[in-house]
């Protein structure tokens, strides 16, 4: 018996599930069989009218450029119908704000307070701050907000309604209580997006969050 299931094309027993459909909004069967985390924040912008909007974001990394001169988000996956693109196109600037487990509900509210009129920051029960170096707001609840400079936008496929978006992290806010620690229990939520097994398929799922616990250590390279 082979050890290993391969996947290539998608399996008939995905056929008339959320694995299949889900292409119309934008995803591919293999993320939720594959099922990689991904750090899970909400993006904060002005809108043209000067109120703030908020975006649940994953699809992300964080990466070191620029001889180590500069320290940069990529977000792979941002609408381009969206108040997010539209908001970095005008004001060129982002906070990334990452929640604790108990804030998580709250942040979910700012996908349903998202009509452009809105302050979709505390539509949703949360507290909107001005940045420190950029012109966007910032969460005040969030244990941690990386205040960032758009840099530039890339289609990962040509005429794609999703672009890839590259922002350097100018700055970030940590509260004091997690220096010590931003990935345990109360730390950086990360995003499982609809893990579906294509050997034992379910009509229903949903999406999870997880966090980290240390497996191993490693000291200097």
């Amino acid at each position: 018996m082979e050890r290993k299931y391969q996947y290539k094309e998608m399996l008939e027993s995905m056929r008339g599930t959320y694995g299949e459909f889900s292409k119309n909004y934008g995803f591919n069967w293999k993320e939720f069989v594959m099922g990689i985390p991904t750090p899970l924040f909400l993006v904060t912008t002005y809108k043209s009218n000067g109120q703030p909007n908020a975006t649940m974001q994953s699809w992300a990394c964080f990466t070191s450029a620029n001889h180590g001169g500069g320290y940069y988000a990529i977000l792979s996956s941002v609408n381009k119908q969206g108040h997010l693109c539209q908001s970095l196109h005008e004001k060129k600037a982002a906070v990334l704000n990452f929640m604790s487990p108990d804030l998580y509900e709250a942040c979910m509210q700012t996908i349903r307070n998202n009509q452009f009129e809105a302050d979709e920051i505390t539509a949703s029960g949360l507290t909107a701050e001005k940045a420190s170096w950029v012109e966007a707001p910032m969460v005040a609840e969030c244990f941690m907000n990386l205040e960032c400079r758009y840099m530039w936008e890339k289609e990962i496929v040509p005429g794609d309604d999703h672009v890839m978006v590259c922002m350097e992290v100018i700055g970030g806010h940590i509260e004091r209580d997690y220096l010590e620690n931003r990935f345990g229990g109360k730390g950086v939520l990360y995003n499982i997006h609809y893990p579906m097994n294509p050997e034992n398929v379910k009509e229903k799922g949903c999406d999870y969050t997880a966090r980290l616990t240390e497996a191993n250590q490693s000291y200097e390279y």
